[in-house]
């Protein structure tokens, strides 16, 4: 079964398709050629006979009209192969030139005689399935009530068939051969410009060689277009990759060296004792910067592997999540870290539902109330707003801080990406967040607007689909 499977999924030969079809159409035109002429030839033949019989008829009618012997009239004319039979008025063979007239049944209830005797003539045809001809009869009434009957056989078109059987083999195994060479000329005619496209032309589909092949090599270049592009994604992602790979390093290795550097102080009696508070909480400082990044690592690491996959249930079951409250639940969480930066955070709006996924919504709105606070002034302010845009749920994080530059504005979502590095270590950010916000986002099928001015603040949008 597997190898009948696998032979028919083999591509046929083009040389072998165009072969059979000119096979086909030349053997099929051969024999209805051959049949059309033998019934037109058998046609003309029947009407010639008919026509022969007629003459023939009222010829030997008006000779045994003067009165003479019938039979004795009739026996002395010669009827060029015809047959000729004198039928009495009671049905019974007065004359037959080819048979004994009293071996002869009666032909009173013969068609073409029935039909003279009421029409005073008649002609019929009978076919013979067993000698292949056919029999033509012309009948005619005379003047003493008999009947005068000719007749000819003619052959059928079964016959005129079976004579022409030998030439039609002979012209078929012809147009065989014939087939064969045309077919492999013609399938190179037609293959040798198919095999000249180029498929990574920019203009295959004007190159096509023929018009039916245009949707084609359209589709060869869409395709070669998205085979680059998928080779581009995948170049670009093993890039992210290497330089996710060297950032993480990069950001590791400088609180791996401050803790490992502070605790060799204190193990080595180094440290004075009134020192050994600040070297633990630089300890301390330090750990909970490595873990805010490892958990930031681990959430882009679903957030990737959410994307590639599809797979939305790395995050639970999505569900109906209202973004107040989210908001309300991180600017509360928010305000201990505001009122040591000397920054006040607010909240407004009002109750927006939102299908998704509670834990990434709150890192989204957490990271860039995060964001606001650390890159803000003294005095400043953070104004969270949850309402909707247009019917769809939005969420916007306002602050009055030190802005982004324009040209740093496409990079911000990038990973490890910081717009001022020492503020943003010194506050403990991982360079993480905005990325974080970004697939975050993707994932919910939501947009980012961002609209930032230097030392005036920044103002990010998150839009989400209507429910």
């Amino acid at each position: 079964m597997r190898s009948r499977a696998r032979r028919k999924e083999e591509p046929r030969s083009l040389r072998r398709s165009v072969f059979v079809a000119l096979v086909a159409t030349a053997v099929g035109a051969a024999v209805v050629a051959t049949l059309a002429s033998a019934i037109i030839f058998q046609q003309s033949l029947l009407s010639e006979a008919h026509t022969e019989l007629r003459s023939m008829c009222d010829s030997v009618a008006s000779r045994l009209s003067d009165g003479s012997d019938e039979v004795s009239t009739l026996s002395t004319i010669d009827f060029n192969g015809m047959r000729a039979t004198l039928i009495a008025k009671d049905g019974s063979v007065l004359y037959d030139n080819q048979y004994s007239a009293a071996s002869l049944p009666n032909h009173g209830d013969r068609e073409e005689v029935v039909e003279a005797r009421s029409r005073g003539e008649a002609e019929s045809e009978r076919r013979s399935t067993t000698s292949g001809y056919v029999s033509i009869y012309c009948a005619k009434l005379l003047d003493n009530g008999s009947v005068l009957r000719l007749s000819e056989d003619r052959a059928s078109v079964t016959s005129i068939l079976a004579r022409d059987l030998v030439p039609l083999v002979a012209v078929i195994a012809v147009l065989v051969v014939a087939s064969w060479f045309v077919s492999t000329y013609l399938s190179r005619i037609i293959v040798r410009p198919i095999v000249a496209i180029d498929p990574s032309s920019a203009d295959a589909a004007g190159d096509a060689p023929y018009r039916e092949l245009e949707p084609l090599t359209k589709r060869l270049r869409e395709q070669q277009g998205e085979l680059r592009d998928q080779m581009e994604k995948i170049r670009d992602t093993a890039d992210m990759r290497t330089e996710f790979t060297a950032n993480v390093t990069h950001e590791l290795k400088t609180p791996i060296a401050s803790i490992s550097g502070a605790a060799e102080l204190i193990r080595d009696g180094i440290a004075r004792p009134e020192d050994i508070p600040d070297f633990a909480g630089r300890i301390y400082s330090d750990a909970q910067r490595l873990s805010n990044l490892v958990s930031d690592i681990l959430t882009l690491s679903k957030l990737d592997e959410s994307e590639r996959s599809a797979d939305d249930a790395l995050f639970g079951a999505a569900e109906m999540v209202d973004l107040y409250d989210v908001a309300r639940s991180v600017v509360a969480r928010m305000e201990p870290r505001a009122k040591d930066a000397g920054v006040k955070i607010r909240l407004d709006g009002a109750s927006s539902l939102v299908r998704g996924y509670p834990r990434l919504l709150d890192e989204l709105v957490g990271n860039l109330c995060e964001n606001a606070i650390r890159y803000n002034k003294p005095g400043g302010k953070v104004m969270v707003f949850v309402y909707p845009r247009d019917g769809k749920p939005s969420v916007r994080v306002a602050d009055t801080g030190v802005g982004i530059p324009e040209e740093a504005q496409s990079k911000v979502f990038e990973r490890f990406y910081r717009v001022d590095k020492s503020r943003s270590r010194a506050g403990g950010g991982t360079g993480l967040g905005l990325a974080i916000v970004k697939h975050a986002a993707l994932l919910h099928h939501a947009t980012i607007s961002l609209n930032s001015q230097v030392g005036e603040g920044t103002t990010f949008e998150v839009t989400f689909p209507a429910q």
